[in-house]
């Protein structure tokens, strides 16, 4: 009857949220189940219609070069079964380091099929971007299934796609694409040296193209740094001209969280107004489907968490806020489900209620009710006493913070004189 969070023990949060104000956070509408990119995108006040993809942020991410107009594609390769002239998946993840699949990645690295050039580039292990460049669309279906067991995807165009014939065109040259993948595949497999199951293809999902956002700090008036592992946050950073800097995962949660909150003080002394500190451990515990393993994540994050935090709650001028982007079931088929997320704001001006544990029951009543998508940011720079009265126009831009970055009356700038008031 609870979830691995209200189970957990969690002393340093439960404080945070005693000492603080609480509510629920969902970066859309409730019961939407959204993936990282997509919740931390909205979380950090932008809007849907401006998000690039999740194929174009880890291209970023990873340094892969790409152009505007290109798209990228999340790959990887997978094992796989012909039944009926259907591909099922077998293995989604198959087990192998760089070494493995590094001469896989090589062998259909490049090609070109219906005027479309395909470039493929190793990310890590069996995980890669792969690049389309030429008259090309993102408006195309995964191909990939995610759950083992299930048929692999068609490729097929979006019905709503604004380019029909482009991506009815990039549909049919990635399966083109995909299916000369397993035809290579097949022959440099022919062997049987390895003693894995043969790698039968590759497998694509969530196509993305580059798109020029305003950068964070024009959007805010906050100089951001985002301290994060993975390659999606390094590209999300990148993309909205946040600062990034890479941490290490290791077998030790919280101490790789309390080493981040570490550097998150020092870095508000360097001149940043605004500090994302990220985990993945409780999402991968998850997504064992292991509840128990969960708990055992949660509790060393809040051990971190008390080595760590007191620097940051004891200043008055910091606004310490605790949140998660999505909800991750562990149990059931779903890979993130739609549920709110609990949430403190604990600093100065914060208002008090008597929420006295972090969990997604306790916080439900909290002083700070509901918040969705961009009214996260709105909160922030509100209790950061940096929020713009509606109406006031500072700048030519309606932005959201106050001061505003505002050009100053000049005296010697004079013009549109009427000459009968001269």
């Amino acid at each position: 009857g609870r979830t691995p969070l209200a189970a957990a023990k969690t002393p340093t949060l439960d404080r945070i949220a005693a000492g603080g104000g609480c509510g629920l956070f969902h970066a859309t509408r409730a019961g939407e189940a959204l993936p990282s990119e997509t919740a931390h995108f909205l979380l950090f006040g932008y809007d849907l219609s401006e998000f690039p993809g999740r194929g174009a942020l880890e291209a970023l991410g990873a340094g892969i070069p790409l152009r505007p107009g290109q798209v990228a594609i999340l790959a990887h390769f997978a094992v796989l079964r012909e039944d009926g002239g259907i591909l099922y998946m077998v293995d989604n993840e198959p087990k192998g380091g760089d070494a493995r699949f590094a001469p896989l990645f090589a062998q259909v690295e490049a090609a070109r099929f219906g005027g479309i050039s395909f470039r493929l580039r190793q990310t890590g292990g069996c995980w890669g971007i792969l690049v389309l460049d030429g008259r090309v669309s993102r408006y195309i279906t995964d191909t990939d299934p995610i759950a083992d067991g299930a048929p692999l995807i068609e490729p097929e165009p979006w019905a709503a796609a604004p380019d029909p014939s482009v991506a009815r065109q990039t549909a049919r040259a990635l399966k083109a694409y995909l299916m000369y993948v397993r035809q290579s595949l097949t022959a440099a497999q022919a062997d049987g040296n390895d003693p894995e199951p043969p790698i039968g293809g590759i497998v694509t999902q969530r196509a993305g193209t580059l798109k020029k956002v305003e950068a964070f700090s024009a959007r805010t008036g906050l100089q951001g740094l985002s301290l994060a592992s993975g390659l999606v946050y390094a590209g999300l950073a990148r993309c909205i001209g946040m600062d990034f800097e890479k941490t290490a995962d290791t077998g030790d949660p919280g101490a790789d969280l309390a080493g981040r909150l570490g550097r998150a003080a020092a870095a508000l002394s360097e001149g940043y107004t605004f500090v994302h500190v990220h985990t993945k451990a409780p999402d991968q515990a998850a997504h064992t489907k292991d509840p128990a393993a969960k708990v055992a994540a949660i509790e060393s994050l809040d051990r971190g968490i008390a080595q760590a935090v007191a620097p940051l709650l004891e200043d008055p001028e910091v606004l310490v806020v605790v949140t998660a982007d999505h909800s991750t079931p562990s149990a059931g088929p779903l890979v993130h489900s739609g549920e709110p997320v609990p949430l403190v704001f604990s600093g100065a001006g914060v208002r008090k209620d008597r929420v006295s544990r972090f969990d997604e029951v306790s916080c439900a009543p909290g002083a700070l009710g509901f918040l969705r998508g961009q009214e996260m940011i709105c909160m922030i720079l509100n209790h950061l006493d940096r929020v713009k009265m509606a109406g006031l126009m500072d700048t030519p831009v309606d932005q959201p913070y106050w001061p505003g970055d505002i050009r100053p009356f000049s005296t010697a700038d004079v013009t549109g004189r009427d000459t009968e008031n001269a």
